[in-house]
């Protein structure tokens, strides 16, 4: 009879320690996980983008180069090298923080990425948000009144945005919004073609213009935005929506909102608690969504004429441009999965049911 006390007080005192243990050793492993992955992208995306066709020494040179030119350009540009001494070099240079200069302007990719990333993520986090906001909203709607007038009305709107492809409702948007009715400003860009953007501080134009204290850049700079954010947002609402309906309709139906309701509780507690339940999809949803629009919202940004990394990318894919192709996959496949390691740990707060061996 005295063993089974201590077996109990031995086990019981375990327990906690398990438990302090558990949300750090997921960190830990996804952060062991990350540095591994990234390793890997910085090596596929140097060997994709080093075995592509084309010569960017002729490009550079000219239709009217000569052999010798290009020769020239070439060894330059360290292009003769062998791969794999330029791949040594790759890493040596990503080391010290050095991801190579421009083919065409000559200028650090660093100082390029820098420059353009965060009109990117300013477009892309904007988006996500109202993505988010309106999809959920729809999708609860679909949900809360299954078979009835608004989910049939939310789920034809859906299915309508999810058909359209986001840079062809760009462009309806901008006949619609901007040519017929007057209501956003040309798609000229992040400002108007006659203002300057603000001093510099952390490279989106709201927080800078705030900070600078000039609020009518701050107006035009938010009005610029209305157009792109409306034409990603209102597309991926509609998967946001479709998705929203699903685990939110599964919450409302399910045995604790039949007891909830049985006990007499107030419908919103029980429609809270839906939300509640399927919170943990919608920010793996979101999640996912933000690092796919990272690298798949270029169409977009040339037509706003946004000056992102999207548009600076597809520049260096005409141009045959390396580091700049190098640099775009290597940051947003970095990105991508910073994205989703964090993802995972934050489920893995949610929601502890969910094993993370």
């Amino acid at each position: 009879m005295a063993s089974s006390p201590t077996a109990v007080i031995s086990i019981g005192s375990k327990a906690p320690i398990k438990k302090a243990s558990g949300p750090l050793r997921l960190v830990l492993t996804r952060l062991g996980f990350l540095v591994s992955a990234l390793f890997i992208v910085v090596t596929l995306s140097f060997f994709l983008v080093s075995v592509t066709p084309g010569d960017p020494a002729q490009l550079i040179a000219g239709p009217m180069a000569t052999a010798e030119q290009i020769t020239q350009i070439r060894a330059d540009l360290g292009l003769d090298e062998p791969i794999l001494t330029r791949y040594v070099d790759y890493l040596g240079g990503l080391v010290q923080g050095d991801l190579g200069n421009s083919y065409f302007s000559k200028r650090p990719i660093v100082d390029e990425l820098v420059e353009k990333l965060p009109a990117t993520l300013e477009l892309v986090l904007l988006s996500v948000l109202f993505a988010t906001v309106v999809g959920v909203a729809a999708g609860a709607v679909g949900a809360y009144f299954k078979g009835r007038l608004p989910d049939k009305v939310s789920r034809f709107v859906t299915g309508v945005f999810q058909a359209i492809p986001d840079f062809f409702l760009g462009l309806i948007l901008i006949y619609v919004v901007f040519f017929l009715l007057g209501l956003a400003p040309a798609p000229s860009g992040r400002v108007g073609l006659v203002e300057t953007g603000p001093g510099r501080v952390t490279g989106s134009y709201l927080i800078d213009s705030l900070l600078a204290g000039d609020f009518a850049l701050f107006v035009s700079a938010a009005h610029h935005l209305m157009l792109p954010v409306l034409t990603l947002g209102l597309v991926y609402a509609a998967y946001f929506a479709k998705t929203a309906r699903s685990t939110i309709g599964k919450a409302l139906n399910s045995q604790q909102a039949q007891f909830a309701r049985a006990m007499g509780l107030p419908e919103r507690t029980v429609v809270r608690y839906a939300f509640a339940e399927s919170r943990t999809t919608i920010v793996t949803y979101a999640g996912v969504i933000f690092a796919s629009l990272l690298g798949g919202e270029a169409i977009v940004e040339r037509v706003f004429a946004w000056n992102g990394i999207g548009t600076w990318s597809l520049q260096g894919i005409t141009k045959l441009d390396l580091p700049v192709v190098q640099g775009m996959v290597l940051v947003a496949g970095a990105i991508t999965l910073i994205v989703y390691t964090l993802l995972d740990i934050i489920v893995g707060l949610l929601d502890p049911r969910i094993s993370h061996a």
